[in-house]
């Protein structure tokens, strides 16, 4: 099984919000997963995102590959 942490996509047209999980790869981008541990909002000036610190290193530690959106957001906020 291959785990990926990446975004899902929620909010309305034109006003994005996604949420951070970790999900099977094999899964649609906003179908099942398998945990949240966070949330990023692109809308708001400046952009929120806020991550549960403690969960993402455990996944990551446990072998679960960011995208490179994820890893660009953790980089910046000091997760990784």
């Amino acid at each position: 099984m291959a785990v990926k942490i990446r975004l899902r996509r929620m909010g309305a047209k034109k006003a994005p919000f996604y949420r951070i999980v970790v999900a099977d790869s094999r899964f649609p981008r906003d179908g099942r997963f398998i945990e949240e541990i966070g949330y990023y909002d692109p809308m708001e000036e400046p952009s929120v995102v806020k991550v549960d610190p403690e969960k993402a290193k455990k996944w990551l530690e446990n072998g679960a590959q960011p995208t490179d959106t994820v890893k660009a957001l953790f980089k910046k906020h000091g997760v990784i």
